[in-house]
């Protein structure tokens, strides 16, 4: 076998060797989570109770360098943990070593079908290579050695099985690709590396259908111990797509099931981030930020709640600090709500009730409640930043439904 590249300059990140048992652990608040067998992914444990990673895919032409290193700079200010790049062409290939050695998060190449390009992938210094041994010519013959190259680079491998990629003989075996079906050619998969003494990898068994996605994860979650790496695939529009992925991922992530997840949304890939770091912050396994609580509109509501919350929202889309703002439209549950949050306003009447920490500091105008909130916000933030209370990878906010009663 002939490994052709070369590297100019060498990466400048070593990384760790996978299995690294020296870092946190973090544990569900709903239930003990799942014991897996912990790889890394450059410097981020995957598995082994390791705190819940979030992933997310470049869209750019990965051989176009600066285009790529400004989307991953940008979904690094998201809260992107790692990192996924296409890697489809020789071109592509040659830029991974510059792309890995600027990326301020881990990298992992995306091959398919080229086993060379794994290879070079791993020499470019990539921290983990997802692979497909379903589409990768000989995989039989060549898969040994891309275990034998991962283990001397100390990198983890991501293998996995798509719905519209099972193989053709399981999807008659079993009549399509039912939970049975993804789990067998996962457990194939997995038995490829395992049966030459690789165990640093972990695995994904992605469904666009949220039932027959939480049904596969289930069963392959009961079948060993490699750390799971949960997707909802072709989840769709980014309305459509959260939804979804947040059903799958809350129903298994509140069984303990998941170690790293990826929100597959057709939309901007920062998108995808926001969205996977707000999940794992509400289901308890992420420490809380920034976060916005409103009520829906309702015939109580004496302000126009939807154009007042957006307005909030859009005023402090860059703030991280951890705040809750809540943002209340009536009597019935605003008092209550805005005195539990950090800064909030009970709206009514043509004013509002600006509250801080469950006190009112003062009346406005209904004209000025967005203007007051934004200020004292800013400032909040602020003094947090100064004090070093924002915790990193902080995220901006999202808007919270509170259901009064009744509804």
């Amino acid at each position: 076998m002939v490994r052709s590249l070369s590297i100019e300059t060498p990466v400048s990140k070593p990384f760790r060797k996978t299995g690294d048992p020296a870092v946190l652990t973090s544990e569900s608040p709903l239930h003990p989570r799942r014991k897996s067998r912990r790889i890394m992914v450059g410097p981020v444990p995957v598995g082994g109770g390791a705190p819940i990673s979030v992933q997310s895919m470049t869209n750019t032409l990965t051989a176009d360098v600066p285009a790529t290193l400004q989307q991953i700079a940008e979904l690094t200010a998201a809260g992107c943990d790692i990192v996924r790049v296409a890697v489809p062409s020789q071109d592509d290939a040659d830029a991974l070593p510059e792309i890995c050695r600027k990326s301020p998060i881990p990298v992992i190449a995306d091959i398919h079908f080229q086993s060379k390009y794994v290879f070079q992938a791993i020499d470019a210094g990539c921290a983990a290579v997802r692979v497909n041994p379903g589409n990768i010519r000989k995989f039989d013959q060549v898969g040994p050695d891309i275990c034998k190259a991962a283990t001397d680079a100390g990198i983890s491998l991501r293998i996995g099985v798509n719905a519209g990629s099972l193989d053709k003989e399981l999807y008659a075996k079993y009549g399509g690709p039912t939970p049975e079906a993804l789990v067998a050619s996962a457990l194939k998969e997995a038995h490829m590396f395992e049966d030459v003494g690789f165990h640093d990898f972990k695995i994904s068994v992605k469904h666009h259908d949220v039932i027959t996605m939480v049904q596969t994860y289930r069963l392959l979650a009961s079948k060993g111990d490699w750390p799971l790496h949960l997707g909802v695939t072709e989840a769709g529009p980014q309305w459509q797509g959260t939804i979804k992925s947040c059903l799958a991922f809350g129903a298994l992530l509140a069984e303990g099931i998941g170690d790293t997840i990826r929100v597959s949304l057709s939309a901007p890939p920062v998108e995808e981030v926001k969205v996977g770091c707000k999940l794992l912050e509400y289901m308890g396994l992420r420490p809380r930020k920034f976060d916005i609580i409103s009520c829906p509109s309702c015939g109580r509501a004496q302000v126009d709640v939807i154009q007042l919350a957006s307005a909030v929202t859009e005023g402090l889309k860059d703030v991280t600090a951890p705040i809750r703002v809540a943002v209340m439209g009536c009597i019935v549950n605003g008092p209550g709500e805005a005195r539990e949050a950090d800064l909030g306003v009970a709206s009514g009447n043509g004013k509002g009730q600006i509250f801080i920490k469950g006190k009112v500091i003062k009346t406005v105008p209904e004209d000025q409640i967005v203007t007051t909130l934004l200020e004292i916000a800013d400032d909040m933030a602020a003094k947090m930043e100064a004090e070093g209370k924002v915790p990193e990878g902080s995220t901006g906010p999202v808007v919270v439904p509170i259901q009064h009663p009744g509804h």
